[in-house]
């Protein structure tokens, strides 16, 4: 599993003519699935008609002369009678089948090697595959490697698996390396749902983290007995065969180095002190690393076996030891406590419940909705563990376990009658369910809950109905939203006036109608990004609000206050994560975005139950159609509408609707970008989704110019035109722009300068860059070519910096029909190429395969590969390394421009003129 593009690589290097070379090395780390994928691999190539010749390297035959080679050629041997005497005499003496006279011939039996195998290949290709190469004996070793540097023009190649780390010089030294890394988020997921006994919850986690894409680690966690998963500081319990297999090592160590073992293996952090002659054993084992006095284990396998390995009195014991050395951590220090213990206990629980509330204020809802769990079951009195296992399900609905949340709120229902805090698990169990495909369900819970809550807690009864409004957002139903409305009107009438600033209410008002008084739903998002030592829940929760108001700046403002400049994402629920791509899309910050879809697709496919989350590909989409990458784009908007039951999330539809209709217009297809952002708006022109299916209406409009569809746009425009009076300046530059397409004259421009002048609309560099060129496109239209230079010009500098190139090659054009052409002090970075060229060298210069390109541009590698062809001479390369050169050397701006020919319009100017861009 998730080994696509590795297996396709062993294909290109086994079939003609080769891919590399006649050899390649797969490595990688214990467990890793090297022999998995190249058994396979191996099946499928003699299934087509290879030989295949094996051997398996093994540390009890390493010292025994030419193991290896036997076991390689022992399929053959019977054909050494067409050898040459001398040859075949040195083969078989060289395995002590015959005797050999006088003293051995080294070159004569290499010789003879080459030639057998040379024979054989005559019929049909030959694949050696030499696995565990690493513990293959030295003579054979040798013999291997001068075979492998003869093989040019032979239907021979070799195929060798080795430990990363490992690989012998004789046989890897400058050969091409296929290294296997650890699997990803969903290959991973898909590897441990496939266990005979699949493991949930909060447990599922554990060992998707600690198995850390290894999988092996994942299929030995699984399959290990059940129970009641393991403390965050016990390592996960392993198989009987593989905890044997380790301890066997562990044996011949020294008393003193197993003991400092199952204290590492307990906190690696608690071993600080300990004389390093002490690692010194283990690290001779293979059991260790040691650097800069930091002791890790070589493989996660290795810190469960030793821990497992030890009695139960010894591992309480070193709890206990952690637990005093860590004073400075409190929250481990708990743990640690817990673990050392022998049952319930309350001032421990009470120690742990105020860790689990430290560490949740910081953002880690997981960590902390685990030590609430574990809390409850340290807790002596019946009450006080269904309180904090009602704790622990309001902390674990952000983590996207939604089977967690429901196990954690079964569990309340078994301990307690209290009907506060069983509607408030209620409430939990909704809000978990909400982040789910399974929403639907959760809305008639979250409205009846809300009820319940009234007269009680008034706050939680507005959280009920505000994670209600979300679910109300992702459906985009205008008839649900209204039932909404009503019902926080009635709730409001109930439970009377919420102090200032009400993050529930806010949520609730604007998520269901943000156009209605707009400037009261801001001034209320400002006071809350003015809170005073805000949490980062807090934080991310304003940041999406203002989102929703479309207050770029502030909201990207606020998700770099959480999460920091950089791409790491901030910690709102998996199901709203992609919120802070959206805002990172629309500010211009584009590799962001890519990289909160990237780490909310791994969230997603952590979660459980597993579920193909449809907002980051949606999300990836959009980025990969504004840089051009349209058959990247297409795939991953199709991936998300696949994803999708409409009527229950229309914001993820109209979103891949509208990426797929840019995706057409980066690739100059205007009637096929008019029917994907026309599937954004009803048949009779109402909003598919009552918010988002406004932001497609001017690139709707544009597509509909186009191809001459201007009566089919101007119904949508005007239809929405009387619904945007109360608009937000983004949505009233977007009706702008879009009126100002269908219209003629003094109106038209009047129109485009109402777009440009709208407040903020500098915050989304592309739509601002795109009102220009289309302005600047109109004004040289009409001869007008001195006002449209500038517009022109600004509008490439935006696409140049954010990466659109199909834009800028519009703008490009569009100057030079200006009589602008672009100076020679900045060479164009791709100068000459079609925009399928230029997409196709940007992934080369990337490091990807023709066969990986071709994937993503749904081309074939043979067309990818005449592409690249014809465009190396046209940069001035002769080999693809040299592309990431060219690339690299682009320019930051556009460059500057020369007016080479006046125009013939009045503001023309007759003379050569620089304009800076």
């Amino acid at each position: 599993m998730g080994r696509t593009s590795e297996a396709a690589r062993i294909r290109r290097f086994a079939g003609p003519p080769g891919e590399g070379g006649p050899v390649l090395v797969v490595t990688g780390d214990p467990g890793i699935g090297k022999s998995a994928l190249v058994d396979r691999e191996a099946g499928a190539l003699r299934e087509a008609g290879f030989r295949i010749l094996r051997a398996e390297g093994s540390e009890t035959e390493r010292e025994l002369a030419f193991a290896g080679l036997h076991q390689l050629l022992r399929p053959v041997l019977t054909q050494a009678q067409v050898l040459p005497d001398r040859q075949r005499d040195a083969l078989l003496g060289a395995f002590g089948i015959t005797a050999v006279p006088g003293e051995p011939d080294p070159l004569l039996l290499r010789v003879a090697v080459l030639t057998l195998l040379s024979h054989e290949a005559r019929s049909r290709p030959v694949l050696l595959v030499v696995d565990d190469a690493q513990w293959l004996d030295g003579d054979s070793l040798d013999v291997l490697a001068f075979v492998a540097r003869r093989l040019e023009g032979e239907r021979i190649s070799v195929l060798g698996v080795v430990r990363g780390g490992s690989a012998p010089p004789a046989f890897a030294l400058g050969r091409p390396v296929l290294e296997l890394a650890p699997l990803d988020a969903d290959a991973a997921g898909l590897l441990l749902d496939a266990q005979p006994h699949r493991p949930g919850g909060p447990l599922r986690a554990r060992i998707l983290h600690e198995a850390a894409g290894n999988p092996l680690a994942l299929i030995e966690f699984a399959r290990a007995e059940g129970g009641p998963a393991p403390w965050p500081v016990e390592p996960l319990p392993l198989t009987e065969r593989l905890e044997q297999c380790f301890t066997g090592r562990l044996d011949a160590l020294p008393a003193a180095t197993r003991q400092a073992l199952l204290l590492a293996a307990t906190d690696e952090d608690a071993v600080a002190g300990l004389p390093p002659q002490v690692w010194r054993p283990a690290e001779r084992a293979g059991l260790i690393g040691v650097r800069d006095d930091t002791v890790r284990f070589r493989h996660p396998l290795i810190r469960s076996a030793v821990y497992q390995a030890a009695p139960l009195t010894q591992r309480r014991a070193a709890h206990r030891r952690c637990a005093a050395t860590l004073r400075d951590a409190p929250d481990r220090r708990a743990w640690h406590l817990a673990a050392g213990g022998t049952g319930p206990n309350e001032a421990t629980a009470r120690e742990i419940e105020r860790s689990a509330r430290e560490t949740g204020k910081r953002g880690g809802f997981a960590s902390a909705a685990l030590a609430l769990q574990r809390a409850a079951d340290l807790s002596p009195d019946r009450r006080e563990r269904a309180r904090r296992l009602t704790l622990a399900a309001r902390l674990a609905v952000p983590t996207g376990q939604t089977a967690w949340v429901e196990e954690l709120t079964d569990r309340v229902r078994t301990l307690s009658e209290d009907p506060v805090l069983l509607a408030l698990a209620t409430l939990y169990r909704g809000q978990a369910l909400a982040l789910t495909p399974r929403r639907g369900a959760a809305y008639p819970l979250l409205t009846r809950t809300a009820r319940e809550l009234a007269p009680h807690h008034p706050g939680k009864a507005l959280q009920a109905l505000a994670t209600a409004a979300l679910i109300c957002y992702y459906q985009g139903d205008a008839g649900r939203r209204d039932e909404l409305r009503a019902a926080f009107v009635r709730l409001s009438e109930r439970i009377g006036r919420r102090p200032e600033p009400d993050l529930a209410s806010l949520w609730i008002r604007t998520a269901t109608d943000p156009g209605s008084d707009r400037a009261g739903l801001l001034a209320g998002v400002r006071r809350l990004a003015g809170v005073d030592a805000a949490g980062p829940e807090l934080t991310a929760a304003t940041a999406t609000l203002a989102w929703l108001l479309d207050e770029t700046g502030l909201a990207m403002g606020l998700f770099d206050k959480v999460g920091g400049a950089a791409s790491t994402p901030s910690p709102l629920p998996e199901g709203l994560r992609c919120v802070e791509g959206w805002v990172c899309l629309d500010h211009g910050r584009w590799d962001r975005a890519a990289a909160v879809a990237a780490a909310s697709a791994r969230a997603a496919a952590e979660s459980d139950p597993p579920y193909t989350a449809a907002a980051p590909p949606a999300l990836d989409a959009a980025v990969l159609a504004l840089r051009g990458e349209t058959g990247a784009a297409r795939a991953a908007a199709r991936r998300a509408l696949d994803a999708v039951a409409v009527p229950e999330n229309r914001f993820v539809a109209v979103r891949a609707r509208w990426a797929l209709g840019m995706a057409a217009l980066a690739d100059g297809d205007h009637a096929a970008a008019f029917d994907q952002f026309r599937e954004m708006f009803t048949a009779g022109g109402d909003e598919v989704h009552y918010r988002e299916s406004r932001y497609g209406l001017a690139d709707l409009t544009a597509a509909a110019v186009r191809v001459g569809r201007h009566e089919a746009a101007r119904g949508i425009v005007d239809r929405l035109a009387d619904r945007m009076a109360d608009a937000s300046p983004r949505q009233r530059a977007l009706l702008s722009r879009a009126r100002a397409l269908l219209a003629d004259g003094d109106e038209a421009e009047r129109h485009f300068r109402a777009a440009l002048d709208e407040p903020s609309t500098g915050e989304r560099p592309f739509s601002h860059a795109q009102t220009q060129l289309e302005y600047g496109e109109w004004l040289r239209r009409r001869l007008r070519s001195g006002r449209a230079r500038p517009l022109l010009t600004a509008a490439l500098e935006t696409f140049v910096r954010l990466g659109a190139e199909p834009w800028a090659g519009r703008a490009r054009a569009e100057l030079r029909a200006a009589g602008i052409r672009q100076g020679a002090g900045v060479p164009e970075r791709l100068p000459a190429l079609t925009p399928q060229q230029k997409q196709i060298v940007r992934l080369a210069a990337r490091g990807l395969t023709n066969r990986e390109i071709g994937a993503r541009l749904q081309l074939s590698p043979r067309t990818v590969g005449s592409h690249l062809y014809r465009s190396f001479p046209k940069l001035g390369v002769t080999a693809r390394s040299q592309l990431r050169d060219v690339i690299d050397g682009r320019p930051a701006v556009a460059g500057r421009f020369a007016l080479v020919e006046g125009g013939s319009g009045e503001e023309g100017g007759g003379t050569p003129q620089q304009h800076s861009a």
